[in-house]
């Protein structure tokens, strides 16, 4: 197991590669990358998206939608985003990458209101969380978008929470 050190000295633990946060992204956090894709809201849109995995060693290991009249928002955690990148570029979809961070759910009655709660009394807003398809390591677990990743990270690691990254989604195929 690997322990890289936050920007404030707090340890997180997680299956890897050996290789640090910073020097494979530029930064000196875990996250998962998330890729949002604009689709023209008609039938079967989805589905050619989704189709477009098939035979790859990709797997979508969470999804969200947002719809409108015209126009759905798709939102995709994949559990190899190198690849998985390459994949929905050679489809010409125009895709938008973000920073989420993964957490492991606690197991309790209310797992997400303690994950709030912590996120809450460091002031970090949350504007996006779903589920996660797969259980890395065993266990269920959420992305979160929030407005500050590092303090977020920090918060829950400081509240006993495990965070999830890139490689627990590879590794939880």
């Amino acid at each position: 197991m690997q322990e890289d050190q936050g920007p404030d000295g707090i340890g997180f633990t997680g299956e890897g590669s050996g290789v640090d946060f910073a020097t494979m992204r530029g930064r000196d956090y875990p996250s998962i990358r998330q890729f949002t894709v604009f689709l023209e809201n008609r039938v079967g849109q989805l589905l050619e998206v989704v189709r477009r995995f098939e035979g790859s060693n990709v797997r979508i290991v969470a999804l969200t939608i947002s719809d409108s009249a015209e126009c759905a928002v798709v939102r995709f955690l994949l559990s190899d985003p190198e690849a998985g990148r390459e994949v929905l570029e050679r489809a010409g979809l125009a895709i938008v990458e973000s920073d989420l961070i993964g957490v492991e759910l606690p197991d309790s009655p209310q797992p997400m209101l303690q994950v709030c709660t912590a996120l809450l009394q460091a002031e970090i807003n949350i504007s996006q969380v779903y589920p996660l398809l797969s259980r890395p390591r065993g266990c269920p677990a959420v992305a979160l978008m929030v407005d500050n990743i590092e303090i977020a990270l920090d918060t829950l690691a400081s509240k006993g929470f495990t965070a999830i990254n890139e490689d627990d989604l590879k590794e939880s195929e």
